[in-house]
């Protein structure tokens, strides 16, 4: 079966899928004239209090935190390392291109999910891409298909792979019994899970900002260490995106073509955008306005992409140029790892902290994706079942081998992108 899924994966991710997210980037980006212009307001917003507090639901900051909680992790860690030690340091800039671009998708799907949300008894509101394909579209059966592939992802990307992904970092430190990873995992998201959306919501707005901005403090370091190497960084960038010959200097090396496949592959699994998630987070939020909270949820995308993809690409490519013989006995997706061993208090087991505290935040995060396709599948009744199987999938994520269970949610992922693209371009005159 895993030889069979990862061909069906190569032939969905190769081209399909990311023409038809590249296309939505690039149709939003210019129908809503470069919507990235305001991106400096949308940061004041998202910091903004919006006036009539609403206890039932969350705030604007509070969406964002748990849209880059479910979005925040290895994937800008490992996942940068590796496109760059496959496709060139020119990779980086395509990467961070598709995060500039995605920004305006963002906007459109978290736009259209405020706009389509529904309003519960008890005064909370739901929404994201299922219930713009049924209100939006008239189209439930395409919006049950979402929330089934939504359930499958956050058992899969936002579970079982985030606690695997804890459990390797753990053991990089010291070898610790799996076991005991994962029922300490549990117990920990168990905490958060149990509590609700309000405690979701708490837990997101106080970790995920100490977390972005520790890691980012760890790469201003050590870009200042490396700062001789910067413009000639840039200049790698840029030259390997855009010439045909391979690149060199330490790198794998790839050709233009390698690189932009790689790179536009990387940036859109990090940040999501188009993928439809985002959009359930900004659906809770208590603002009125669409567009408001579609400017503050189109930040998710930069902070991601824009700014964490980046600054850890450049952290990796300054260090090879510096330390060439440092990546030695190094894996693709361990470069990371060889930049970080130069802080002087323990950089490796810095890192693999940030992987541990990252990889739970996503379990948060991804939870409460979980929790509204279940809704939207079985009804409220359905909760207490969903966070318990939840729970105890995060335990089992922390003993398996985790090959087929990788190969199974990119194929959800990419099932995904289809009837969320149906819906932004079907409802392209609705957003404003």
């Amino acid at each position: 079966m895993l030889p069979f899924l990862e061909h069906i994966n190569q032939l969905l991710w190769g081209f399909p899928v990311l023409a038809l997210l590249a296309c939505a980037h690039l149709y939003y980006t210019i129908r809503l004239k470069f919507p990235q212009r305001h991106t400096l307001r949308a940061i004041r917003l998202s910091v903004t209090p919006e006036a009539g507090s609403d206890g039932n639901n969350l705030s604007g900051f509070a969406a964002l935190a748990t849209t880059l909680a479910a979005t925040l992790g290895t994937g800008n860690i490992i996942g940068v390392s590796t496109a760059i030690a496959i496709g060139g340091p020119g990779a980086l800039f395509w990467c961070w291109i598709t995060g500039i671009l995605g920004m305006a998708t963002c906007y459109a799907e978290c736009y259209l999910s405020v706009l389509f949300r529904v309003r519960k008894k008890d005064g909370s509101h739901v929404g994201g891409p299922m219930y713009v394909l049924e209100k939006g579209l008239s189209c439930r059966l395409l919006g049950l298909f979402y929330a089934a592939c939504v359930l499958l992802a956050a058992f899969g990307v936002g579970c079982t792979t985030q606690s695997a992904s804890i459990t390797e970092a753990v053991n990089t430190l010291r070898p610790v019994s799996p076991h005991v990873i994962g029922i300490l995992a549990a117990f920990t998201a168990g905490l958060v899970i149990l509590g609700g959306i309000r405690s979701i919501g708490t837990f997101c707005t106080r970790m995920v900002p100490a977390l972005g901005f520790f890691y980012i403090g760890c790469c201003a370091y050590l870009l200042f260490c490396n700062r001789d190497f910067l413009l000639s960084a840039c200049s790698l960038i840029l030259d390997a995106a855009f010439h045909t010959r391979a690149a060199a200097g330490g790198f794998i090396g790839s050709t233009m073509l390698g690189a932009a496949r790689f790179g536009v592959a990387r940036g859109l699994f990090t940040n999501e955008a188009g993928i439809g998630t985002a959009a359930i987070a900004a659906a809770a939020s208590q603002t009125r306005d669409p567009r408001r909270q579609g400017l503050i949820s189109m930040t998710a995308v930069f902070w991601d992409t824009v700014v964490m993809c980046a600054v850890t690409g450049l952290v990796i490519i300054t260090n090879i140029q510096k330390n060439p013989a440092s990546i030695q006995g190094f894996s693709s997706a361990s470069l990371t790892s060889a930049a970080f061993a130069y802080l002087p208090f323990g950089g490796e087991a810095l890192l693999s902290l940030s992987l541990v505290a990252f990889a739970l935040t996503t379990l948060i995060g991804w939870c409460y994706y979980g929790e509204r396709a279940s809704e939207y599948l079985f009804g409220e009744g359905s909760l207490i079942s969903y966070h318990l199987c939840y729970i105890v999938m995060i335990y089992i994520g922390a003993v398996l081998p985790m090959d087929l269970v990788w190969s199974i949610t990119d194929l959800i992922n990419a099932l995904m992108v289809f009837p969320s693209c149906i819906a932004l371009f079907a409802l392209r005159r609705r957003v404003k």
